[in-house]
């Protein structure tokens, strides 16, 4: 926690060495001369921000990318030396900093916000009561998601709201989870009640706080076997109060689903879609990014080199990850890009989707079936490990032509993106979809109104509702957005459903192989771990003992060696 406290103080947008000094500066900036006007309260929101993207610098360690490649939906693949990947399917550790960057990153925001929240009031020239409001409320509402990441990453975290350099301990699930409820309300209270289109994409809304508030209710609730989400400070909040909020978000936030699912997903882009047979013989036309769908998203730009991993951080490296390996991701197998061949599809979800719904055109229109799909794929490319010959289609390169030559993205022509095969991923990563709303309201209410209205999309027969039911719905149309691992561990499934990978036959550079459990096994390290992960050693060491490592590391049984 030190080095991490040093880290904020010291990186915190626009701040020197003497920001916590109440002394004038001419030159500098300081708690004394900052905030004091909008521009400076949006300079300090924009930072909150940009902790954000510093995570997907680093995508391999982050929370998004845990959660795809540790489900049982997917493996870890990448190459023969990427342990890293590998691990993560595996629930096993590959370094003793794994996850340092991420957890930097986002104490760096919550930093960030407790400063904004204590210095705000500094601020004069508002236009009015909403436009500071909004922006307060964006601050509580990154704050809130900030310390839900790391609650489900990591299980019981370190809490600190305010922007004192402190170290503490952890502090209890009931704690952090008050905290997350707190923040929520406020920006619930706080952000004007805005249709989503009336808030820059990108930014937090009234509706994302209630979407967000229900998402925690549901794990926090569901993990820790509790019947009410306490509140910092007091009171709780109780299931039919969630309820209520997700019918405010359904009914006033003007969100609803894109009519054709199909038309979510990049592959269906004017520039591709011309040349992509699956999308012209459906008549595809992808409805771009910010859609009305969209209740929050990070976005990504056209600015990304390679010089800092802030600048990094601006193209969305988690499409450049899920890509294919080399020898793939060429002419062959359009319009499907090149990239490291993380998290290729477990084939057991293919099959038991075929089986359950057979004609769920969400089947096809989230994953790759190589054999079908694409021309020229090729087996164990660049020593391909993992690899089953499915792919998901939602967060991937997406290619397309110029004047008869393949560019590595249609982000190119569309965002005059880089002609960059690992720079040019400009397509917004989607933290929170409307399906999602509408699928976490039907299980709160056990009713399968808007379950049904999920499955109509996908030209589907309404069903009843049950609980099986709502599970099966929200596996088949949330695939590869981040959810699966945690709501298995919410339902209390994960162990069996992860201990279910081994035997799969996968593909190691063009072998068949069964796939492996390693260090005891899925259930045995899910049982042994909680489905937590290691909090970074060195955060450990620099407190002196005051931090303590999660159970179920740093065994020979956690760390994954190696095929």
């Amino acid at each position: 926690m030190k080095k991490t406290i040093i880290l904020l103080a010291t990186a915190f947008l626009m701040t020197s060495c003497e920001k916590f000094l109440d002394t004038d500066s001419l030159d500098k900036k300081n708690t004394g001369n900052f905030p004091v006007n909008v521009a400076d309260a949006n300079q300090m929101l924009t930072g909150i921000y940009a902790s954000l993207s510093r995570a997907v610098s680093n995508p391999q360690h982050s929370h998004f990318y845990m959660a795809e490649l540790a489900s049982d939906d997917r493996f870890g693949g990448g190459g023969e030396n990427d342990r890293d990947m590998q691990g993560l399917d595996h629930l096993m550790n590959t370094q003793p900093d794994r996850f340092l960057n991420f957890w930097e990153a986002r104490y760096e925001g919550i930093f960030r916000a407790n400063t904004a929240i204590e210095t705000l009031d500094k601020v004069s020239g508002w236009s009015g009561d909403a436009e500071k409001n909004q922006l307060l409320g964006e601050v509580h509402f990154l704050r809130a998601l900030y310390y839900f990441e790391l609650a489900q990453m990591f299980g019981e975290v370190p809490l600190l709201v305010e922007s004192v350099a402190t170290v503490k301990p952890k502090a209890s699930a009931d704690e952090i989870f008050a905290q997350i409820a707190f923040d929520l309300q406020k920006a619930i209270e706080l952000i004007p009640a805005r249709a989503y289109n009336a808030v820059p994409s990108g930014h937090a809304t009234k509706w994302a706080a209630q979407a967000l508030l229900a998402r925690a209710y549901l794990f926090y609730t569901g993990y820790y076997k509790k019947a009410d989400l306490p509140v910092a400070g007091g009171g709780t909040i109780a299931k039919n109060l969630v309820v209520q909020h997700l019918e405010d978000c359904i009914q006033n936030s003007g969100h609803n689903l894109v009519p054709e699912f199909r038309n979510l997903w990049p592959y269906s882009n004017e520039h591709t879609a011309k040349d992509y047979e699956y999308a012209k013989d459906n008549n595809l036309k992808w409805v771009g990014d910010g859609h009305m769908e969209t209740v929050f998203a990070v976005k990504f730009g056209t600015l990304a080199d390679w010089g800092d991993q802030y600048i990094l951080g601006y193209s969305n490296q988690y499409l450049l990850h899920f890509g294919l390996r080399s020898n793939n991701g060429l002419a062959g197998t359009f319009p499907f890009g090149q990239g490291w061949g993380a998290g290729p599809v477990n084939t057991s979800l293919w099959n038991e989707w075929r089986q359950a719904e057979p004609t769920d055109i969400r089947r096809t229109a989230s994953i790759i079936n190589a054999d079908v799909d694409l021309q020229d794929y090729v087996y164990g490319a660049d020593n391909q490990m993992e690899e089953t010959g499915f792919w998901q289609k939602k967060y991937v390169p997406v290619t397309a032509y110029r004047e008869g030559a393949l560019l590595p993205s249609y982000a190119v022509l569309s965002d005059a993106a880089a002609v960059d095969y690992q720079l040019a991923h400009t397509q917004d990563l989607i933290l929170i979809r409307f399906a999602d709303v509408l699928l976490m309201h039907a299980e709160l209410k056990e009713d399968a109104t808007n379950l049904n209205r999920v499955r109509a999309r996908a030209k589907l027969p309404a069903v009843a509702y049950s609980l099986p039911a709502l599970k099966r719905e929200r596996r088949w149309e949330l695939a590869f957005e981040g959810l699966r691992y945690f709501d298995l561990m919410r339902w209390h499934d994960a162990a069996d459903a992860l201990a279910k990978q081994e035997g799969v036959t996968i593909k190691n550079k063009g072998v068949n192989t069964a796939m492996k459990g390693f260090g005891g096994g899925y259930k045995a390290r899910y049982e042994a771990t909680g489905g937590f992960w290691a909090i970074p050693n060195s955060e450990i060491i620099l407190t002196d003992g005051v931090l303590t490592q999660n159970k179920g590391w740093g065994t020979p049984a956690a760390e994954f060696t190696g095929w």
